[in-house]
């Protein structure tokens, strides 16, 4: 049962401590009888001020009786004297005790209304010059602005911390914006949900049939397409889906949709007589990667060389005897400026990649390894013995660039090296491609690896599986697998799957263990012990660090949000030791396993050597070191690497004892737990399963029925995607 609000009004005492960034503020408020602790997001709040707050009454265990504010009314000083204090006390930067006096002497009781509303009288102050004038100004409108934009959404039940960063956005014509037009707060940079701007126009009173609606619609749409690996969708596809969410008529939407094309908010692409419609970014994204694709295909040396001396030398040297299909990969990656590595488990891919790396490095060529996230890259470096980056940070991330992923490598700021070598294409999206290309130099090798049988990216397109399928581009697909591999049940289990036969389920005495389970709380119960006490006690697998729990959805009983809460019950109970924070009704605790589900470009981080750096990624895996609620931050260790994040960056976490089979990409752990839901679902195809087994690297515990996972082997649904990149790098349609 929540607790009842109550109310709570008196003048800020000290301001204890102040987070500009996010708003949270602790402070003592006085009464009138006494001192009160109050917490949350109060940002400007100065001493001298009168609050009037909404909220809660709680016990901290370490900082005991405080009241957290959920909402919060100011009242500005009327009179002189007030107005004296309050200025006095640092209400505004730059103005102190001294010149407060002042512009009281000369402005009295209407002193704020002149700050705020005719600034440009306080030149008329002795030792306010223009220049100084000018900053008062900024910082009065900045003070005023934020209070009203704060008090204005409450009305709407958006909170602080999301009404900062609007008014961040939009600064003091927020209130005027957002009346006109709530649909701006659908903006991506802000994420309201379009529902919810709904509630907020409909108090408004703006019709359903409102121009502002129907465009936030249609691009509300294409914007949740996005994250189903579309970068378009069909014109009549589009208009349905859109008609079907606002709830108007066909013409109507088709109109607005027409207008949107003309105005440019919206692209339109015909594709063998088919009309597709982009965000704009998206279509510049598609066409640029096919022209550099092309371009760098036009830039191919006319004759192949012929390098079998110099691999013949590398094997008599290395003590390695290369197969036919590595031999041709080796030579295509030395002779075409753009090559793709394919090839599933224990086909030699790495092998491969060690062969072309030195011979690459023979040649006095200077390499640079990458992968899509940070666990990837990390296995990269292990397995070459020479770093590797992720894309991101080899780019180098441009972080003066707020309102956009930017990198400072580009075409004006090419990256330096001669090769470029990416793993883990398979997870690449259009975007970051696009990024990645604008960072190479036009004379620059790009050897791409990857296994176009895994998923394919999380974000848009389906770039891996269009270069190949263009045919256009030089590729080697590894199939042989190799003696040592052979001996793994996890590599040739795989291997059926992608064949479309059945794993061996009986075998007992290898890495790949089937257990019959028909009962889903069964199910649930065995993962738990054999996460928790059988596989630690049999092989000493580190729970947290070397067993990951992978099931193919959240929901469900045996799906990852079930098995976080059963898994963090027991690898991580509450205790007196243990700080925890409740949020949007998820409880982080010290030492809980966590993931980063989303790219953060601006969360700062730092190693033991003194090293700092910004910037954590969808798929990171860490486990929180501590707990600070005065502060309201939780810190994160990733690896080697410590970050703080404030509680209202908590949706970016999320508990990671069990992760979705999307979510393990690019990753590889010694022991895996995957549990088959016995029901038939859109999540149960070819390609999750194979991707799922091919996370294990020592040990594989496969749970559920022999028939789920045949199901699972025979449909073959391909991931359908809305991407025209293949009729592009095919010539079928203009770029």
């Amino acid at each position: 049962m929540e607790k009842q609000l109550s109310i709570l009004t008196g003048t800020v005492e000290t301001v204890v401590y102040s987070n500009e960034d996010s708003g949270f503020t602790v402070l003592e408020l006085n009464n009138g009888k006494e001192l009160i602790t109050v917490v949350g997001e109060l940002m400007g709040a100065v001493e001298g001020e009168k609050l009037t707050l909404h909220g809660v009454y709680t016990v901290h265990p370490n900082y005991g009786s405080q009241f957290k504010a959920s909402a919060c009314e100011r009242t500005l000083p009327a009179t002189a004297a007030a107005i004296e204090q309050f200025l006095a006390n640092g209400a505004v930067k730059g103005v102190g005790p001294v010149l407060a006096s002042r512009l009281v002497q000369a402005f009295g009781d209407d002193t704020l209304e002149v700050m705020e509303k005719e600034p440009q009288r306080l030149t008329e102050i002795p030792g306010i010059s223009p220049a100084k004038c000018e900053k008062i100004a900024q910082e009065v409108s900045r003070l005023f602005g934020v209070r009203m934009t704060m008090l204005f959404l409450s009305r709407f039940g958006i909170d602080a911390s999301t009404s900062i960063e609007i008014w961040k956005r939009y600064g003091s014509g927020t209130q005027e914006l957002v009346s006109e037009n709530p649909y701006i707060l659908c903006d991506e940079s802000i994420g309201v949900e379009f529902e919810r701007c709904d509630a907020i126009a409909e108090k408004l009173e703006i019709p359903m049939d409102s121009s502002y609606r129907l465009s936030a619609g249609i691009l509300h749409v294409l914007r949740h397409n996005l994250n189903n690996g579309h970068t378009c969708l069909p014109y009549d596809k589009l208009l349905p889906t859109a008609c079907q969410l606002l709830e108007q008529n066909e013409a109507m939407v088709d109109t607005e949709l027409q207008a949107m094309l003309e105005g440019q908010q919206l692209e339109l692409l015909d594709v063998n007589g088919r009309p597709y419609v982009y965000l704009p970014e998206y279509l510049a994204a598609e066409q640029y990667v096919a022209a550099r694709i092309t371009t760098a295909l036009q830039l191919q040396q006319p004759q192949e060389q012929d390098y079998s001396k110099k691999i013949d030398a590398l094997e008599a040297r290395n003590g390695i005897h290369y197969a036919a299909l590595q031999r041709k990969a080796i030579a295509d990656a030395l002779n075409y400026s753009l090559f793709v590595l394919t090839g599933g488990p224990g086909t030699g891919k790495t092998t491969t990649i060690n062969a072309i790396i030195e011979l690459l490095e023979e040649m006095e060529l200077d390499v640079a390894l990458a992968a899509p996230t940070g666990r990837a890259a990390k296995r990269m470096s292990e397995v070459t013995g020479r770093e590797a980056k992720t894309i991101h940070r080899l780019l180098e991330v441009d972080f003066t660039k707020k309102e956009a992923l930017t990198f400072k490598r580009n075409e004006r700021n090419p990256l330096p090296h001669d090769v470029i070598i990416v793993d883990e294409m398979s997870m690449v999206d259009i975007p970051l491609m696009r990024s990645l290309l604008c960072g190479v130099k036009l004379n620059a090798r790009l050897i791409l690896v990857g296994d176009s049988d895994q998923l394919p990216s999380v974000g848009p397109g389906n770039v891996l599986r269009d270069l190949i399928q263009s045919g256009i581009v030089r590729t080697v697909t590894l199939t042989e697998i190799f003696r040592q591999a052979q001996k793994s049940l996890i590599v040739t289990n795989a291997h059926a799957i992608v064949r479309g036969e059945m794993p061996q389920l009986s075998c007992r005495d290898r890495d790949f263990f089937f257990m019959r389970r028909e009962q889903y709380e069964s199910m649930k119960q065995t993962v738990v012990d054999l996460c928790c006490r059988r596989l630690p006690k049999s092989y000493g697998y580190d729970p947290i660090e070397d067993i990951q729990v992978i099931a193919p959805t959240r929901v469900g009983a045996v799906g990852t949000n079930n098995l976080n809460e059963a898994l963090q019950r027991e690898l991580n109970p509450p205790s007196p030791e243990k700080d925890e924070v409740k949020i949007a009704g998820r409880t982080f605790r010290t030492g809980d396993k966590v993931m980063q589900i989303k790219n953060n470009y601006d969360i700062l981080w730092s190693r033991e050597n003194g090293e700092d750096g910004m910037g954590v990624y969808n798929g990171d895996i860490g486990v929180i070191k501590m707990i600070d609620r005065p502060s309201k931050t939780i810190l994160i260790r990733f690896d080697d690497r410590e970050a703080a994040y404030l509680f209202d960056m908590a949706d970016q976490i999320e508990l990671a004892y069990a992760v979705t089979v999307h979510k393990s990409q690019g990753s590889e752990f010694p022991a895996v737990i995957l549990p088959v839901m016995g029901y038939r679902s859109k999540m149960h195809y070819r390609n999750l399963l194979y991707t799922a087994v091919t996370r294990a690297k020592n040990q594989l515990i496969l749970l559920g029925t022999e028939q789920s996972v045949a199901y699972m082997v025979e449909n073959d649904r391909k991931t359908i995607r809305y991407t025209n990149l293949l009729e592009m790098l095919k010539g079928e349609c203009e770029l």
